[in-house]
């Protein structure tokens, strides 16, 4: 590809990658063998929070009178269309049965973890949708045990807002720790909680690295770091509306690149020209960050044609993928990497990540080459199983013992072959390796 960048960025979401690993193994040995103590003042530390850690009923009770019936009633919508959606989802998935050979069945099984951790932002954004997009899976899934865990705000605790979305999401437990902390919590089964078999949302470098380091010993759903987003836009596109989504997306954070990829100069040139505007009208806090994050990571990159343009972004494998483009359906069988795609301007990354009903905890940093977002499916473990008669064993025992004794595993070749001795006495088989 000829590529021609006329914003190039000058970091990474990984700049920061190796400092950020030995900050975050430190602070989970610390915690592993300190246990609810050492967490605690982890929490004081870094939350500056010395308040109750796990919310009693009467604590969440209390938190959900805080939310106005107005908001609650969004909750409500974002929750029932999460719900619907990971309803559908979960229903792709059954238990299947199969005769491999005459007599000789086999299937599969799909069992939901146990314990389900989830993480929901809210340090420097009180992300009151991680909450429903978390907990909602886990509970449609059919986990045993769903703990929501969020940073508190000094003297104040857990927003109210992802108290009650978490609560009416299914949340067995909800938690006021942050960051670290709070994902080794829930991995070590600190303050009375079971251990976790899977943490998932989304989270800040930290967060992100902590899952990476405990992935084997707990499941995870994706590394889940500092967002980025992706828009594909053609001539028929509006700058705009470009531009506007382009800085909806920077402001999550300082780290949180975007990227606008288009075959169109005088769109690239307009939206370049619209963006620093539409920065400085955000709130201070957010103009910040998509200050940060438009000059350090935001590329925009001009190709040849509506090819290239889809060839550059699965190169890209971004978290959020928008186009804004003609001929939808052709870009919809075109591409192939990506945590969410998002046609056409009438829909936004935005409406996603809040309210539609698909998931917007999302891989990033290029994981989308290998991965797709959370959903029902994460917390289900498909397992197989088989049953045989004896005759259906006889021509698999064979075919197993002669290939064991090919690769020279005898012990593998005389669990077929006594099988054999016991069902079919009086028959002789050729069971030699060949080869």
């Amino acid at each position: 590809m000829t590529l021609e960048y006329l914003k190039k960025a000058t970091l990474t979401a990984n700049s920061d990658a190796s400092e950020t690993h030995e900050i975050v193994k430190g602070i989970l040995s610390d915690i592993e063998a300190g246990g609810d103590a050492k967490a605690l003042e982890y929490a004081k530390k870094f939350d500056r929070y010395e308040g109750n850690v796990m919310l009693t009923p009467e604590e969440i009770e209390a938190a959900c009178a805080l939310v106005s019936d107005k908001l609650k009633a969004d909750i409500q919508f974002a929750h029932e269309n999460v719900k619907r959606f990971a309803e559908a989802q979960k229903a792709t998935v059954s238990d299947v049965e199969i005769e491999i050979v005459p007599g000789m069945i086999a299937g599969q099984k799909a069992i939901p973890v146990d314990a389900a951790g989830c993480y929901v932002p809210g340090g420097r954004y009180s992300h009151i949708a991680s909450a429903i997009m978390t907990v909602t899976t886990a509970k449609v899934a059919g986990c045993h045990h769903i703990t929501a865990c969020s940073p508190p705000r000094p003297e104040i605790g857990v927003n109210p807002a992802i108290v009650y979305a978490a609560h009416i999401s299914g949340a067995d437990k909800i938690m006021a720790l942050g960051g670290v902390q709070g994902v080794a919590a829930m991995t070590f089964g600190l303050f009375g909680l079971p251990k976790a078999n899977i943490l998932v949302g989304p989270g800040n470098q930290f967060v992100a690295e902590a899952k990476r380091i405990l992935f084997g010993r707990v499941g995870i759903d994706m590394i889940a770091g500092p967002t980025d987003s992706l828009v594909l836009a053609d001539k028929t596109a509006d700058p705009l509306i470009v531009a506007t989504d382009l800085v909806s997306q920077a402001e999550h954070g300082y780290n949180s690149p975007v990227w606008l990829v288009t075959d169109d100069r005088a769109l690239a040139e307009k939206v370049m020209d619209l963006v620093p505007g539409l920065i400085d009208d955000l709130p201070e806090l957010n103009r910040e960050n998509a200050f940060a994050a438009w000059r350090d990571y935001a590329e925009v990159i001009l190709c040849a044609d509506r090819e290239e343009m889809a060839a550059c972004s699965d190169s890209y494998a971004p978290e959020h993928l928008t186009v804004q483009a003609e001929d939808l359906k052709w870009w919809l069988n075109r591409l192939t990497c990506y945590g969410s795609l998002f046609l056409g301007e009438e829909t936004t990354v935005s409406y996603g990540d809040k309210a539609t009903g698909t998931n917007h905890v999302l891989p990033t940093s290029g994981a989308a080459s290998y991965t797709g977002g959370l959903s029902v499916h994460k917390y289900m473990k498909i397992v197989t199983w088989q049953q045989a008669t004896r005759e259906g064993s006889k021509q698999v025992a064979q075919a197993t013992a002669r290939i064991s004794r090919l690769e020279g595993m005898e012990g593998h070749a005389r669990a077929a072959d006594v099988r054999l001795a016991k069902y079919f006495p009086g028959e002789n088989f050729d069971l030699t390796a060949d080869g």
